[in-house]
Protein backbone atom coordinates (compact mmCIF):
# COMPACT_ATOMS: atom_id res chain seq x y z
CA UNK A 1 0.00 0.00 0.00
CA UNK A 2 1.37 3.29 -1.19
CA UNK A 3 -0.08 6.49 0.26
CA UNK A 4 0.89 10.03 -2.17
CA UNK A 5 0.26 13.58 -1.39
CA UNK A 6 -0.67 15.46 -4.40
CA UNK A 7 1.14 12.59 -6.77
CA UNK A 8 4.19 12.13 -4.50
CA UNK A 9 4.73 9.14 -2.52
CA UNK A 10 5.25 9.91 1.15
CA UNK A 11 4.66 6.19 3.00
CA UNK A 12 4.71 2.89 1.73
CA UNK A 13 3.03 -0.04 3.98
CA UNK A 14 4.47 -3.72 3.78
CA UNK A 15 1.64 -6.50 3.87
CA UNK A 16 4.90 -8.85 5.34
CA UNK A 17 6.97 -5.96 7.07
CA UNK A 18 4.37 -3.24 8.06
CA UNK A 19 5.00 0.60 7.85
CA UNK A 20 8.60 0.97 6.26
CA UNK A 21 10.69 3.84 6.78
CA UNK A 22 10.18 7.56 5.50
CA UNK A 23 11.93 10.12 4.52
CA UNK A 24 8.74 12.54 5.69
CA UNK A 25 8.86 12.77 9.70
CA UNK A 26 5.45 14.10 9.54
CA UNK A 27 3.70 11.12 7.79
CA UNK A 28 3.19 7.52 9.30
CA UNK A 29 0.60 4.65 9.46
CA UNK A 30 -1.23 3.04 12.05
CA UNK A 31 -3.98 -0.24 12.38
CA UNK A 32 -7.44 0.14 11.48
CA UNK A 33 -10.72 -1.05 13.35
CA UNK A 34 -11.58 -3.56 10.31
CA UNK A 35 -11.89 -7.19 11.45
CA UNK A 36 -11.58 -8.77 8.28
CA UNK A 37 -8.12 -7.99 5.80
CA UNK A 38 -5.74 -5.00 6.67
CA UNK A 39 -6.39 -1.85 7.36
CA UNK A 40 -4.74 1.13 8.04
CA UNK A 41 -5.35 4.78 8.86
CA UNK A 42 -3.09 7.40 7.40
CA UNK A 43 -1.19 10.07 9.97
CA UNK A 44 -0.14 13.73 9.21
CA UNK A 45 1.75 15.15 11.95
CA UNK A 46 2.10 18.86 12.20
CA UNK A 47 -0.35 19.82 9.29
CA UNK A 48 0.89 22.79 7.15
CA UNK A 49 -0.73 25.00 4.11
CA UNK A 50 1.87 23.41 1.80
CA UNK A 51 0.18 19.79 2.33
CA UNK A 52 -2.64 20.96 1.08
CA UNK A 53 -3.81 18.83 -2.03
CA UNK A 54 -5.20 15.09 -3.43
CA UNK A 55 -4.61 12.65 -1.20
CA UNK A 56 -4.85 8.99 -2.73
CA UNK A 57 -4.33 5.58 -1.31
CA UNK A 58 -3.03 2.94 -4.06
CA UNK A 59 -3.25 -0.79 -3.34
CA UNK A 60 -0.72 -2.14 -5.89
CA UNK A 61 -2.77 -4.36 -8.33
CA UNK A 62 -5.83 -4.40 -6.50
CA UNK A 63 -7.61 -0.57 -5.91
CA UNK A 64 -6.87 3.30 -5.83
CA UNK A 65 -8.89 5.51 -4.23
CA UNK A 66 -8.23 10.04 -3.68
CA UNK A 67 -9.66 12.40 -1.72
CA UNK A 68 -8.79 16.31 -0.86
CA UNK A 69 -7.22 17.18 1.94
CA UNK A 70 -7.94 21.06 2.88
CA UNK A 71 -5.90 23.34 5.62
CA UNK A 72 -7.12 25.81 6.90
CA UNK A 73 -5.38 28.31 9.36
CA UNK A 74 -7.18 29.83 12.51
CA UNK A 75 -6.61 33.70 13.17
CA UNK A 76 -7.74 36.37 15.67
CA UNK A 77 -11.36 38.87 16.26
CA UNK A 78 -11.57 41.76 18.21
CA UNK A 79 -14.13 43.86 18.94
CA UNK A 80 -13.85 47.87 18.69
CA UNK A 81 -16.43 49.69 20.35
CA UNK A 82 -16.72 53.71 20.74
CA UNK A 83 -17.74 53.80 24.63
CA UNK A 84 -18.97 52.08 27.29
CA UNK A 85 -21.37 54.24 29.38
CA UNK A 86 -24.39 55.89 26.89
CA UNK A 87 -27.22 57.58 27.19
CA UNK A 88 -30.42 56.19 26.20
CA UNK A 89 -30.89 56.56 22.58
CA UNK A 90 -27.48 57.08 21.39
CA UNK A 91 -25.99 55.74 18.60
CA UNK A 92 -23.06 53.84 18.75
CA UNK A 93 -20.34 52.41 16.28
CA UNK A 94 -19.05 49.22 16.76
CA UNK A 95 -16.04 47.49 15.12
CA UNK A 96 -15.14 44.13 14.17
CA UNK A 97 -11.35 42.83 12.85
CA UNK A 98 -10.80 39.45 12.25
CA UNK A 99 -6.98 38.93 11.20
CA UNK A 100 -4.71 36.36 9.85
CA UNK A 101 -7.48 34.17 9.06
CA UNK A 102 -7.54 31.29 5.73
CA UNK A 103 -9.81 30.97 3.72
CA UNK A 104 -11.96 34.09 3.80
CA UNK A 105 -13.75 33.67 7.24
CA UNK A 106 -17.68 34.15 7.74
CA UNK A 107 -17.99 37.09 10.16
CA UNK A 108 -21.31 37.91 12.21
CA UNK A 109 -22.89 40.38 15.18
CA UNK A 110 -24.78 39.37 17.77
CA UNK A 111 -26.70 41.31 19.96
CA UNK A 112 -27.71 39.63 23.50
CA UNK A 113 -27.22 36.83 21.90
CA UNK A 114 -29.38 37.66 18.92
CA UNK A 115 -28.46 37.52 15.19
CA UNK A 116 -27.98 40.84 13.81
CA UNK A 117 -29.31 40.67 9.93
CA UNK A 118 -26.89 40.85 7.48
CA UNK A 119 -28.42 44.26 6.20
CA UNK A 120 -27.52 46.08 8.83
CA UNK A 121 -23.61 46.09 9.15
CA UNK A 122 -21.05 45.94 6.04
CA UNK A 123 -18.19 43.22 5.80
CA UNK A 124 -14.66 44.59 4.06
CA UNK A 125 -11.73 42.14 3.52
CA UNK A 126 -7.97 41.86 2.02
CA UNK A 127 -5.24 39.60 1.33
CA UNK A 128 -2.30 39.41 2.73
CA UNK A 129 1.09 37.87 0.99
CA UNK A 130 1.12 34.93 2.61
CA UNK A 131 -2.46 34.45 1.56
CA UNK A 132 -3.95 35.07 4.65
CA UNK A 133 -7.07 37.01 4.94
CA UNK A 134 -8.20 40.09 7.41
CA UNK A 135 -12.37 41.34 7.50
CA UNK A 136 -13.96 43.82 8.50
CA UNK A 137 -16.62 44.97 9.72
CA UNK A 138 -18.94 48.21 11.18
CA UNK A 139 -22.17 47.85 13.19
CA UNK A 140 -24.16 50.64 14.07
CA UNK A 141 -26.47 50.01 17.31
CA UNK A 142 -29.15 52.69 19.18
CA UNK A 143 -28.41 52.59 22.46
CA UNK A 144 -32.06 51.29 24.43
CA UNK A 145 -30.78 49.08 27.25
CA UNK A 146 -27.76 47.66 28.06
CA UNK A 147 -26.55 44.99 26.08
CA UNK A 148 -23.69 42.27 25.28
CA UNK A 149 -22.38 43.24 21.56
CA UNK A 150 -20.73 40.00 19.96
CA UNK A 151 -18.39 39.71 16.95
CA UNK A 152 -17.74 36.21 15.38
CA UNK A 153 -15.74 34.48 12.76
CA UNK A 154 -15.53 31.18 11.93
CA UNK A 155 -13.99 28.49 9.34
CA UNK A 156 -15.59 25.11 7.94
CA UNK A 157 -12.51 23.77 10.34
CA UNK A 158 -13.81 25.50 13.60
CA UNK A 159 -16.61 23.47 15.23
CA UNK A 160 -17.04 26.50 17.30
CA UNK A 161 -16.61 30.33 16.18
CA UNK A 162 -14.44 32.48 17.78
CA UNK A 163 -16.03 35.17 19.94
CA UNK A 164 -14.94 38.79 21.08
CA UNK A 165 -17.57 40.68 23.55
CA UNK A 166 -18.40 44.46 24.04
CA UNK A 167 -20.58 45.40 27.15
CA UNK A 168 -22.65 47.97 26.11
CA UNK A 169 -23.99 50.08 29.54
CA UNK A 170 -26.73 52.75 28.83
CA UNK A 171 -27.80 55.31 31.98
CA UNK A 172 -30.88 56.70 32.37
CA UNK A 173 -33.07 53.51 31.68
CA UNK A 174 -36.75 53.30 33.03
CA UNK A 175 -37.89 50.00 35.50
CA UNK A 176 -39.87 48.06 33.92
CA UNK A 177 -43.40 47.32 35.92
CA UNK A 178 -45.41 44.32 36.02
CA UNK A 179 -48.65 46.18 34.97
CA UNK A 180 -46.66 48.10 31.78
CA UNK A 181 -46.42 51.28 33.33
CA UNK A 182 -42.69 52.60 33.85
CA UNK A 183 -41.58 54.87 36.63
CA UNK A 184 -38.64 56.89 36.09
CA UNK A 185 -35.67 56.59 38.14
CA UNK A 186 -35.03 60.12 38.61
CA UNK A 187 -38.62 60.82 39.51
CA UNK A 188 -38.51 58.41 42.30
CA UNK A 189 -35.54 59.07 43.68
CA UNK A 190 -36.66 63.05 44.17
CA UNK A 191 -40.20 62.02 46.15
CA UNK A 192 -37.76 59.53 48.22
CA UNK A 193 -35.62 62.74 48.95
CA UNK A 194 -38.66 64.81 49.39
CA UNK A 195 -40.23 62.33 51.84
CA UNK A 196 -36.90 61.71 54.03
CA UNK A 197 -36.87 65.82 54.63
CA UNK A 198 -40.28 65.64 55.54
CA UNK A 199 -39.84 63.24 58.05
CA UNK A 200 -36.72 64.78 58.92
CA UNK A 201 -38.40 68.43 59.55
CA UNK A 202 -41.37 66.58 61.61
CA UNK A 203 -38.92 64.80 63.76
CA UNK A 204 -37.04 68.22 64.86
CA UNK A 205 -39.51 69.91 65.76
CA UNK A 206 -41.16 67.01 68.04
CA UNK A 207 -37.79 67.03 69.69
CA UNK A 208 -37.69 71.31 69.84
CA UNK A 209 -41.43 71.32 71.58
CA UNK A 210 -40.41 68.11 73.72
CA UNK A 211 -36.87 70.24 74.89
CA UNK A 212 -38.88 73.14 75.30
CA UNK A 213 -41.36 72.10 77.70
CA UNK A 214 -38.92 69.69 80.09
CA UNK A 215 -36.45 72.50 80.30
CA UNK A 216 -36.90 74.58 82.78
CA UNK A 217 -34.24 77.84 83.37
CA UNK A 218 -32.60 78.34 86.72
CA UNK A 219 -34.15 82.02 87.11
CA UNK A 220 -37.41 80.78 86.55
CA UNK A 221 -36.84 78.18 89.08
CA UNK A 222 -35.46 80.63 91.49
CA UNK A 223 -38.26 82.63 90.98
CA UNK A 224 -40.69 79.89 92.01
CA UNK A 225 -38.95 79.31 94.78
CA UNK A 226 -39.19 82.36 96.15
CA UNK A 227 -41.89 82.73 95.54
CA UNK A 228 -42.94 79.59 97.74
CA UNK A 229 -40.48 80.47 100.70
CA UNK A 230 -42.27 83.97 100.58
CA UNK A 231 -45.93 83.18 100.73
CA UNK A 232 -44.66 80.23 103.63
CA UNK A 233 -43.06 82.32 105.87
CA UNK A 234 -45.99 85.07 105.76
CA UNK A 235 -47.69 81.91 107.17
CA UNK A 236 -45.67 80.96 109.62
CA UNK A 237 -45.02 84.64 111.07
CA UNK A 238 -49.30 85.05 111.30
CA UNK A 239 -49.27 81.81 113.66
CA UNK A 240 -45.96 81.29 115.30
CA UNK A 241 -45.05 78.33 113.21
CA UNK A 242 -41.65 77.27 111.33
CA UNK A 243 -41.10 77.16 107.18
CA UNK A 244 -39.89 73.77 106.09
CA UNK A 245 -37.47 74.82 103.48
CA UNK A 246 -37.60 71.22 102.28
CA UNK A 247 -41.16 71.11 101.25
CA UNK A 248 -42.19 70.90 97.70
CA UNK A 249 -45.51 71.17 95.88
CA UNK A 250 -45.94 68.63 93.16
CA UNK A 251 -48.58 69.82 90.92
CA UNK A 252 -48.88 70.22 87.50
CA UNK A 253 -45.70 73.14 86.25
CA UNK A 254 -47.99 74.60 83.12
CA UNK A 255 -48.22 78.56 82.73
CA UNK A 256 -52.41 78.25 83.88
CA UNK A 257 -51.10 76.36 87.36
CA UNK A 258 -48.58 78.89 88.11
CA UNK A 259 -50.90 81.46 87.73
CA UNK A 260 -54.06 79.42 89.70
CA UNK A 261 -51.25 79.18 92.30
CA UNK A 262 -49.83 82.42 92.95
CA UNK A 263 -53.52 83.73 93.24
CA UNK A 264 -54.29 81.76 95.74
CA UNK A 265 -51.56 81.86 97.76
CA UNK A 266 -52.09 85.90 97.74
CA UNK A 267 -55.49 84.83 99.07
CA UNK A 268 -54.40 82.83 101.31
CA UNK A 269 -51.71 85.88 102.65
CA UNK A 270 -54.83 88.16 102.76
CA UNK A 271 -57.14 85.51 104.69
CA UNK A 272 -53.89 85.05 107.29
CA UNK A 273 -53.89 89.09 107.95
CA UNK A 274 -57.34 88.92 108.16
CA UNK A 275 -57.29 86.23 110.89
CA UNK A 276 -54.46 87.23 113.10
CA UNK A 277 -55.42 85.09 116.40
CA UNK A 278 -53.91 83.39 118.96
CA UNK A 279 -53.90 79.58 118.95
CA UNK A 280 -56.75 79.72 121.75
CA UNK A 281 -59.68 82.05 122.25
CA UNK A 282 -62.11 81.97 124.66
CA UNK A 283 -65.09 84.78 124.42
CA UNK A 284 -65.38 84.49 128.02
CA UNK A 285 -62.57 84.40 129.98
CA UNK A 286 -60.17 86.47 128.12
CA UNK A 287 -59.93 89.31 126.00
CA UNK A 288 -58.34 90.47 122.61
CA UNK A 289 -54.82 91.49 123.49
CA UNK A 290 -54.36 94.29 121.21
CA UNK A 291 -57.15 95.54 118.56
CA UNK A 292 -54.35 96.16 115.85
CA UNK A 293 -53.35 92.73 115.44
CA UNK A 294 -56.57 90.91 116.21
CA UNK A 295 -59.05 91.66 113.57
CA UNK A 296 -61.38 88.86 113.62
CA UNK A 297 -64.02 88.84 111.47
CA UNK A 298 -66.25 86.11 112.68
CA UNK A 299 -69.80 86.53 114.30
CA UNK A 300 -69.68 86.60 118.06
CA UNK A 301 -70.70 82.88 119.47
CA UNK A 302 -71.71 81.21 122.70
CA UNK A 303 -68.95 82.01 125.71
CA UNK A 304 -67.54 78.76 125.21
CA UNK A 305 -66.97 78.32 121.23
CA UNK A 306 -63.08 77.71 120.73
CA UNK A 307 -61.88 78.48 117.45
CA UNK A 308 -58.12 76.64 116.52
CA UNK A 309 -56.28 78.12 113.18
CA UNK A 310 -53.32 75.50 112.33
CA UNK A 311 -51.03 76.51 109.04
CA UNK A 312 -48.90 73.64 107.90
Amino acid sequence: MVWLLDGTAVLTISKEFGVLPSVHPNVTAEKGSVSSGDSWVFVLKNTERRNQGQLTCDLQGSDRRTASLFVQEKGSVKVIGDSTLVFKGQSVLFGCHAAGWYPLPTLQWHVNNKTVSQGDYNISSEESEESLFTVSSNLSVTAAKSSYVDCLASVSALRTPLRSSFRLTVVAEVVQLEDGCTVPLAAMASLSAILLLLLLCICTVLCYRHRRQAKQSPQEAEIRFGQSVSGRSLVAEATGGKVNLGYSSEGPTDPAYSELNLETRRQQQDFVSCLKVPDVVSSSSRSLHDDSQAQVCLSEETAKNIRRITTV
